[in-house]
């Protein structure tokens, strides 16, 4: 099943008086279980196709499908809540909220999406021992290495066990080592739980996990087969 589904979607932006089309007329399904990436030059359309396919942003003209509901029209408080409970996030600098621990990071979906607290804290320690973090869940971002607040970020974007997570350029702020500890850490949680990861980069290191490459450049998908 689709998990996602981008129907002949187009999207512009404006800049002063000039024009730029970011999607053409673009057609993306993602099914559940992918593992996939896409991939081009600056300014060929990745990140915004990733706005949409997280709901952050709306096309111009074409359809959003999630799980098979169609949510273009969605309105921006529907979003917020389909994002909570279907999407997660990991982000190129973390964004993680720095006065709060690493057990209250990835707690923090969970308590706005109402869960329990003894569901919440279960859920939480399981991913912080899945990332390699139980020993520092009281932690607060700027007491942890780039590499584990970025494991952070990836226990967030799991933690209300979403049928989707999107990355933009995760290992971009990551030396070798942390990058492909990421990337492991991202493949094997990817098979546990069936969660669809969708990852935005330049990095070859990202594109050597994919088990599917989406190739754009002005807006189009110009490439799209098997990865690794």
């Amino acid at each position: 099943m689709a998990v996602i589904q981008l129907e002949n979607v187009s999207r512009s932006y404006s800049i002063g008086e000039v024009e730029t089309r970011a999607l053409d007329n673009v057609s993306l399904s993602i099914e559940e279980g992918e593992f996939t990436t896409l991939v081009g030059p600056s300014g060929s359309g990745k990140t915004t196709m990733l706005q949409l396919m997280g709901c952050l942003d709306m096309p111009d003209s074409g359809a959003v499908r999630i799980n098979g509901e169609d949510v273009t029209g969605y309105s921006a408080n529907q979003r917020a809540g389909l994002r909570r409970e279907e999407i997660g996030f990991i982000f190129q600098f973390f964004a993680l909220v720095p006065v709060l621990s690493a057990y209250e990071n990835v707690d923090l979906s969970l308590l706005l999406n109402g869960v329990e607290a003894k569901e919440r804290d279960r859920r939480v320690m399981d991913l912080l021992d899945a990332v390699g973090l139980a020993n520092r869940a009281q932690h607060r971002p700027d007491q942890m290495s780039g590499g584990e607040q970025q494991r952070v970020a990836i226990a967030r974007a799991l933690a209300s066990e979403p049928s989707l997570v999107l990355a933009d350029e995760p290992t971009a702020n990551l030396d070798t080592a942390n990058g492909e500890q990421a990337m492991q850490i991202m493949e094997r949680l990817n098979k546990e739980t069936g969660t669809a990861f969708v990852f935005a980069t330049h990095d070859p290191r990202v594109v050597a996990y994919a088990r599917r490459v989406v190739t754009l450049r002005d807006g189009q998908v110009v490439g799209n087969g098997a990865g690794a």
